[in-house]
């Protein structure tokens, strides 16, 4: 199938949720070797959980379908451009691509405007309109101690 088909298909699912009242409008596929290996939709609001996107979700059901923490070889097919949140995961899962249709200044246009954070990225954590601070850096760092000596760890 062609990527534009792969792209109607998350965009169709887009509109289904939008009509369903689940969550937001937006939709995404992961597919590999031409096969759809997961889907998912928005469901923020339906499932009070602000980190269900349609992204997270698709990613989240397509690792445990792989038995894989990355999703080498695969593509992600998004009915409109990921958020910060979504964006980090995508590379965190590390596919061979990422597509998506409409623009985040479309998304913003519609209400859904995720600039506010691309910009608080920018700023000092402190700073922020959340602040950040770091507290125990010294004792934060015993976990990564430990992690470099053991023999078992699953790389990333």
């Amino acid at each position: 199938m062609e990527k534009e088909e792969w792209m109607k298909r998350a965009i169709a699912l887009a509109v289904e949720n939008a009509r369903s009242g689940l969550g937001g409008p937006f939709a995404a596929l992961v597919v590999k070797d031409n096969r759809i290996v997961a889907t998912g939709i928005n469901a923020v609001t339906s499932s009070n959980d602000p980190t269900a996107h349609a992204e997270m979700l698709a990613i989240r059901a397509a690792c445990r379908r792989l038995e894989s923490f990355q999703l080498h070889g695969c593509e992600i097919y998004t009915s409109c451009e990921p958020c910060p949140m979504c964006l980090g995961a995508i590379y965190w899962a590390r596919p061979a691509a990422y597509y998506f249709a409409c623009s985040r200044e479309c998304a913003s246009q519609a209400g859904f405007d995720d600039g506010f954070i691309y910009r608080e990225l920018t700023v000092p954590a402190a700073s922020r309109s959340i602040p950040g601070y770091s507290l125990l850096p010294e004792s934060g760092m015993e976990p990564f101690v430990e992690w470099s000596r053991n023999p078992n760890k699953a790389g990333y």
